[in-house]
């Protein structure tokens, strides 16, 4: 009975010292005696005890590090090159299997294949066009790493450039440049915003004078119509009352030199007299 116990302990034991759970961020890689043996997929897993162990691999996108370095660039500058490098192990099984048999430690080795590419990738560039090419520098570095990587199972999901510094002094005369760029741009802005003001108050200018020419020559063509209006009134209400006076002028004349002049009643005096008071003389039956 106690032997029956024992056996029953035992075999308890084992049972639960062979469970593996496995995440859905891993993948599992179950080796017999040191060889390979199963898959091992997210949930529950038992392996034999002692004989068989699991590797469990992360599967998840992950990010390392290429860790600064100094970089001679293709005009003798030393500049201070950093970068990351974000993969990620595929997860099917033969990938998986790559990830682990066919390359050691295969983030160093990320690691060091980055820095190696960007020494070879800037060392052909400028500081100043390094500086302005990163995106370049991004795709080529992404594709030198998915081509290096393509046996150990590893998807390159992207690389960035943490930053590009050139050496203090270099630094220092490159703000200096770019300062006096700022002021330069910042004085044209402003050298053609007063153009534009000024051409504004030009236009405004002569717009006004354009005005007040305007309203002379409408008032001289006011004074000019009046003028006209005038005359044209004088033309037609005064010539005729001008012939009368001239008419009077006449017989003033004569009646001055005391000169006896018999005018007939139904004469042009009468008519000259009548005419100068609005009188009209009586006809005779």
């Amino acid at each position: 009975m106690a032997l029956y116990i024992w056996i029953v302990v035992v075999v308890i034991f084992i049972f639960l010292a062979g469970i593996r759970i496995v995440r859905p961020t891993h993948r599992g890689l179950i080796e017999r005696l040191g060889k390979y043996n199963r898959f091992a997929m997210p949930g529950f897993s038992w392996i034999i005890p002692v004989i068989e162990t699991m590797r469990q691999i992360n599967i998840t996108e992950m990010m390392v590090d290429a860790a600064p370095q100094e970089i001679i660039t293709n005009d003798n500058l030393n500049a201070r090159v950093d970068a990351q490098v974000y993969f990620r192990v595929k997860e099917d099984e033969a990938n998986v299997k790559a990830s682990q048999y066919n390359v050691n430690n295969f983030q160093w080795q990320i690691v060091n294949l980055a820095r190696t590419t960007l020494r070879n990738i800037i060392g052909t560039l400028t500081l100043k066009s390094a500086n302005s090419e990163r995106g370049k520098i991004n795709e080529e570095l992404l594709k030198t790493l998915s081509t290096e990587t393509a046996r150990w199972g590893i998807d390159i999901v992207r690389t960035e450039l943490k930053e590009i510094d050139p050496p203090k002094d270099v630094q220092e005369t490159m703000n200096k440049v770019v300062k006096a760029e700022n002021e330069k741009i910042a004085a044209v802005d402003f050298a053609t915003a007063r153009e534009t003001v000024a051409d504004g108050e030009r236009r405004a200018e002569i717009k006004k004078a354009e005005g007040v020419r305007q309203a002379k020559i409408l008032e001289a063509q006011g004074e000019a119509e009046a003028i006209q209006l005038v005359n044209e009134a004088a033309e037609k209400y005064f010539v005729g009352n001008a012939q009368v006076l001239r008419r009077l002028q006449a017989l003033e004349t004569a009646l001055q030199s005391n000169a006896k002049i018999i005018v007939p009643s139904d004469r042009d005096l009468v008519n000259v007299i009548g005419d100068m008071a609005g009188i009209v003389p009586l006809k005779r039956d």
